[in-house]
């Protein structure tokens, strides 16, 4: 790599650390509404809601095509979202 794709390699990723720190504040405020969303369910059975999972990753695939992202990136960065909130879910579920 010559010296100034270096230098613009070191910016960019700068760039992608800021990002991730956006997206970290993002993720835990979605973790917030998931642990008060995880407070009103009863049974462990309503942990998995297929529906709302399949209208979600619906929804994201219209919005990365209009957007111009990546229809997979942004499918298997959702699912594996929702999988890991899912799995908390089931961690920290607690019988009424």
């Amino acid at each position: 790599m010559s010296p100034k794709n270096k230098k613009k390699l070191i910016i960019l990723r700068k760039k992608l650390d800021s990002l991730d720190n956006k997206l970290l504040k993002i993720i835990k405020k979605r973790y917030k509404v998931v642990q008060n969303v995880l407070s009103l369910k009863e049974k462990k059975s309503e942990i998995i809601d297929k529906k709302r999972i399949n209208i979600i990753l619906k929804n994201i695939k219209i919005k990365s095509k209009k957007n111009n992202i990546d229809v997979n990136i942004t499918n298997r960065i959702w699912k594996s979202m929702i999988s890991a909130f899912i799995n908390y879910e089931y961690r920290n579920f607690k019988k009424k």
